[in-house]
């Protein structure tokens, strides 16, 4: 990998700032343009930065799981449509691209941790619009773009809108919480998601893997490490999926193989490991 042509997209986002970190830790030279300068929903201004770019980081994505139940054109039009453009430009610039993808492209009624090559059957309306570019991806591949994919989820940092500091804050200011116990997953942090990636492009890899914490959880279990950390007065207690309904149907069950991934590169951390950082770190 030519550490000097590295671009990043939506490198404002959550896991764009943890990418950023990662390789400024190493050294390594990237681009990091704002979105007002690339967006996705402007192929001109994908087109140009692309010039002299050896590997595209696709940190960019509409994550509003919910949201997008109502608003399931725009979440494709970034997540689907944008990504085949985007993939469509980089196979004809000779660019690398990385992109991520979610555990919601699954039905999530398995038992046994989703493989790779499992058959998609999203629930969501996001989930939807992930299979969708990942469905573009795979089209440009067959057609000659060098693509890897790294489903994920659960995605956590020190920074951001996301599960980890919402459950913090509410430990802190309540005395209870009610956290759902039927939904099964492993929990990512941001930060070692971006170094598995920068590891995985160190390698030929190729094509789709599957990349999050080790281990394997439950959201009241994610949750009740957290309020520990957090305040060990607040009391988590389980509840199921439908005393707290959504308006997007989140799987049951989305534990991903992790199997291939770690033939490459060995064992990924354990989320408690991970977890345990990201709270010691955690931003106001």
């Amino acid at each position: 990998m030519d550490n000097s042509t590295i671009l990043i997209i939506g490198a404002g986002g959550m896991l764009g700032r943890a990418m950023r970190q990662a390789l400024a830790a190493r050294g390594m030279a990237f681009r990091a343009p704002p979105r007002a300068e690339l967006d996705l929903l402007r192929p001109d201004s994908v087109r140009a930065h692309l010039g002299g770019i050896s590997t595209v980081i696709n940190c960019a994505a509409w994550t509003d799981v919910d949201g997008a139940e109502a608003s399931e054109a725009a979440a494709t039009a970034l997540n689907g449509t944008g990504v085949g453009e985007l993939a469509a430009l980089c196979r004809g610039a000779g660019s690398r691209l990385v992109h991520y993808s979610t555990d919601y492209v699954f039905a999530g009624n398995g038992t046994t941790p989703y493989r790779t090559d499992a058959p998609l059957a999203p629930l969501n309306a996001y989930g939807r619009s992930k299979a969708a570019g990942e469905a573009a991806i795979a089209a440009e591949a067959s057609r000659g773009l060098d693509a890897l994919v790294l489903r994920t989820s659960w995605l956590y940092a020190p920074w951001a809108k996301n599960f980890v500091r919402t459950i913090a804050g509410a430990a802190k200011t309540r005395p209870t919480l009610r956290v759902v116990d039927d939904q099964r997953g492993r929990p990512t942090s941001a930060e070692h998601l971006a170094e598995v990636t920068l590891r995985l492009l160190a390698t030929p890899a190729r094509g789709v893997l599957h990349a999050t914490d080790g281990g394997e959880a439950t959201w009241f279990d994610f949750a009740t490490r957290i309020a520990a950390f957090a305040s060990p007065a607040c009391r988590v207690e389980p509840c199921t999926t439908a005393e707290f309904p959504r308006p997007a149907v989140r799987p049951a069950y989305s534990v991903l193989d992790l199997g291939p991934t770690e033939q490459i590169i060995g064992p990924m951390t354990d989320w408690r490991t991970n977890l345990d950082s990201v709270l010691s770190r955690l931003e106001p």
